[in-house]
């Protein structure tokens, strides 16, 4: 973890935090009010978060769980004096990682964040490869792909997220040969979806209205290279 988001309504807690962090080369931002903190975890990117269960007059509890609700995936560990096992319960059925009870100590807290860590990584999406001899592997998966399979792979990948339309598609791959429909496009997609949906690579084929075809959850394409 790099970048991390301390939710604390005293600005005194936040800041020890954050200093005592930095010691162990965690980089902290610091948010004291609930609707500021809740905008930060909609919007922004952080390696993980930690948040005290008391806000003032807000609930840290309700902060986690209406940031799981909008789609953050992030590690959240969530401070509180409160030691009893409904409210550690009450946390981690709010959405948290990981409940540490105060007073603690700045290797407990840190020794947690690594752990957040390394469960984060090892879910992280596989780097897919392309390979010359036409499959599409990661150290868990591999299918090999027919010529045009892979040409339209590379092409949908090559786009960056951008909706290809069918059109383009056909252009780029089938126009030449002088013969054919769009509708060929649609049929090697299918194709793709299926190897794609039956190995769990992770990322989806998705076809956007008016719009076309786009590669939907795929690692980074740093990570996704062709070896030639």
């Amino acid at each position: 973890m790099t970048r991390l988001l301390i939710v604390d309504d005293d600005p005194e807690i936040t800041s020890a935090l954050a200093r005592g962090l930095g010691l162990h080369g965690y980089e902290a931002e610091t948010v004291n009010r609930y609707d500021h903190a809740l905008e930060k975890l909609r919007t922004e990117t952080f390696s993980g978060a930690i948040i005290d269960v008391m806000l003032g007059a807000d609930s840290g509890l309700d902060l986690v769980r209406r940031a799981r609700e909008s789609g953050a995936t992030l590690p959240i560990l969530m401070l509180s004096a409160l030691s009893d096992v409904e409210h550690r319960t009450a946390g981690l059925e709010a959405g948290a990682d990981d409940y540490v009870v105060k007073p603690f100590s700045f290797d407990e807290l840190v020794a947690r964040l690594r752990v957040q860590e390394r469960r984060a990584t090892s879910q992280r999406p596989q780097p897919a490869t392309l390979t010359r001899d036409r499959s599409l592997q990661t150290q868990t998966a591999r299918v090999s792909l027919t010529e045009r399979e892979d040409d339209l792979l590379r092409l949908l990948i090559a786009h960056d997220g951008t909706p290809l339309p069918r059109g383009d598609i056909f252009d780029a791959l089938w126009q030449t040969e002088g013969s054919g429909n769009e509708n060929v496009v649609d049929v090697y997609i299918g194709y793709l979806r299926k190897k794609l949906r039956d190995a769990d690579f992770g990322f989806e084929i998705k076809t956007v209205r008016n719009q076309g075809f786009v590669i939907d959850g795929l690692a980074p394409r740093t990570e996704c290279r062709n070896l030639d």
